[in-house]
């Protein structure tokens, strides 16, 4: 932590000293603001070190606003055109912390996750940022000459605020609402969190009989099919599916689980772009149980081909039974009771409305001065650096303008 300032008064406070707050209060400082960055917790960056397994998935390459949820599709635009993930990595090789690319665009550090908290408190070090934990924010109040923040050890006079306090997910690490209450005190608008990112619980009985092949992944796509017509469609992920003792998770279904609404479905496609069963339609071909298993078995496990034959096994061997296989296969739905909730996800969808925030300063409209970035901000990211990269480039645009 750094040593205190004794001054009183300062140009912009900071909440939060994750990802987004410690990108900011740096490129404020950097900006010759007097920076204090406060947070609650008793060490920096907590949820940095723990994504990408560890390693910190720090952004994603081919990163772009339609990577994004939001009741404002656009809202993303500017900050992620001002700051892209080619500035970022330009940040990480700086300090020379070796990293390398994984799959899709993710790009992960070769050691330990703290290199990147490392970094950003260096930065901010640098920046002349000075750094409290332990201080709990309580509540922000506007008065003629800025703000006054108030903490569980004194109240903070400042010119302006960033409230960069994240969402409701993984509460263990000190997740909290403030951010919400801050924004909502202020009179803008919230749109409800919920988890996103996150594994989807299956109905009894549906899971009695996938419970029992938990551990067994698939590759796989996945999207989820609307219970009321949407005006645009979720998307289609392919990457691998995971059957769990509760339900399914993965990469595809995570990334799906961000557009899931009560009462609907899960498609799925267990061989994408194969034609499983195709030969089974061929003249003279043999067509019984033990030549049907063999033709999935090529595609996914021993212990899921026997488990989705068992459930899904034509109820003759006629061409039409088995044409219908084939389609189900390729669009296998799955009702969905639930999700695993805040404590399992990986990101909050919704938060402060976008429509509520200038899109260039991320400031509220109705409050200069007092601006929401990162995670507390109604923009969602995809699964593999996308959150990241919002948090810093949303960093970076409000620092721009305090």
């Amino acid at each position: 932590m750094t040593q205190g300032n004794p001054q009183r008064r300062w140009d912009v406070v900071v909440l939060g000293a994750g990802a987004a707050g410690l990108m900011c209060a740096a490129e404020a400082g950097k900006r010759g603001r007097s920076v204090l960055l406060l947070d609650h917790a008793e060490r920096a960056g907590k949820k940095i070190l723990i994504s990408g397994g560890g390693r910190c998935n720090f952004t994603n390459l081919h990163c772009t606003p339609a990577n994004f949820l939001s009741e404002n599709p656009h809202f993303a635009k500017s900050a992620l055109a001002r700051y892209t993930p080619k500035d970022f990595v330009a940040l990480v090789e700086m300090h020379r912390i070796p990293y390398h690319h994984k799959t899709l665009g993710q790009l992960f550090c070769d050691g330990s996750a703290q290199a990147i908290v490392t970094m950003l408190e260096a930065e901010c070090r640098d920046a002349g940022v000075e750094t409290r934990l332990r201080s709990a924010v309580e509540r922000v109040e506007r008065d003629a000459d800025g703000f006054t923040v108030y903490t569980a050890s004194g109240a903070v006079e400042t010119r302006t605020v960033v409230v960069a306090t994240g969402g409701l997910s993984i509460p263990k690490m000190g997740a909290t609402g403030i951010g919400y209450d801050i924004a909502r005190g202020f009179g803008l608008g919230i749109v409800e969190p919920r988890a996103a990112l996150v594994p989807l619980t299956l109905p009894e009985p549906v899971l009695e009989h996938w419970a029992a092949i938990s551990g067994v992944s698939a590759e796989v796509t996945a999207t989820i099919v609307p219970a009321a017509k949407r005006r645009v469609a979720p998307p289609v992920f392919r990457e691998k599916l995971l059957f769990t003792h509760r339900g399914v998770s993965g990469p595809a279904v995570l990334q799906a689980s961000s557009y899931r609404a009560p009462g609907d479905l899960l498609r799925l496609d267990l061989a994408p772009g194969k034609n499983v069963f195709g030969p089974l339609l061929q003249p003279g071909a043999r067509r019984d149980e033990p030549t049907t298993s063999a033709l999935l078995r090529a595609h996914v496990s021993q212990r899921l081909s026997d488990r989705w034959l068992q459930a899904n096994a034509p109820p003759d061997w006629k061409n039409r039974s088995l044409e219908q296989m084939e389609a189900t296969l390729h669009a296998w739905t799955l009702p969905i009771a639930g999700d695993e909730g805040f404590s399992k996800a990986e990101v909050t969808r919704g938060g402060v409305s976008t429509a509520d925030l200038d899109s260039a300063t991320l400031q509220a409209k109705s409050v200069p001065g007092l601006a929401f970035i990162g995670e507390v901000v109604d923009v969602t990211g995809h699964l593999g650096g996308h959150n990241f990269q919002w948090a810093w480039a949303s960093a970076f645009a409000a620092a721009q303008a305090l």
